[in-house]
């Protein structure tokens, strides 16, 4: 079974959870889709700072900036972000990248629901092209020949990071 096989299946309600709980924004009107970028600010910066730590991280572009820019044109400033408690392991955080990077194509969706003149640099961050295929490559070299207590700790990370995202959906609370 690859990596991304055993994430989805292993995180799939924590994943339904979060897009439920995302989902009750309306990104057409002006004041949900505000309230939706404030409570990505909430989770997005701690993540990408956790999965910094992996050298392929490092190969992709962050998203907080775009987000901290379309924010700033709404009018409104980054909120401080929620503490994120992640191991200090690569597993743990090669879990973190795998929600981050899958938020990514979710997002490409939901930036067709903004209205023209709403700006929307951080949904509209999508993959380059093979972009996605080579992090689904990497996250499976990363869990290649790993023991099952290593796989474990890359299924926390993910779903510690779902839990982030769950609380920034809620504000915080």
């Amino acid at each position: 079974m690859t990596a991304m096989t055993m994430l989805r299946d292993a995180t799939g309600a924590a994943h339904e959870r979060v897009d439920a709980a995302f989902g009750g924004h309306d990104l057409s009107a002006p004041a949900a889709y505000r309230a939706f970028l404030r409570a990505h600010a909430l989770a997005l910066p701690a993540a990408e700072r956790a999965m910094a730590a992996l050298p392929f991280a490092l190969t992709l572009p962050t998203r907080t900036s775009l987000l901290a820019d379309d924010l700033g044109t709404l009018g409104m400033a980054m909120p401080d972000p929620l503490p994120f408690p992640i191991g200090d392991d690569a597993a743990s955080r090669w879990g973190v990248l795998y929600v981050v990077e899958g938020s990514r194509l979710g997002g490409a969706l939901l930036a067709r629901q903004v209205p023209e003149g709403m700006p929307r640099a951080y949904l509209g961050a999508v993959h380059a092209p093979g972009q996605w295929r080579a992090i689904r490559a990497a996250l499976d070299a990363a869990a290649t020949g790993r023991d099952a207590d290593w796989n474990a700790r890359m299924v926390s990370g993910a779903l510690a990071t779902f839990a982030l995202y769950a609380a920034a959906a809620g504000g915080g609370a």
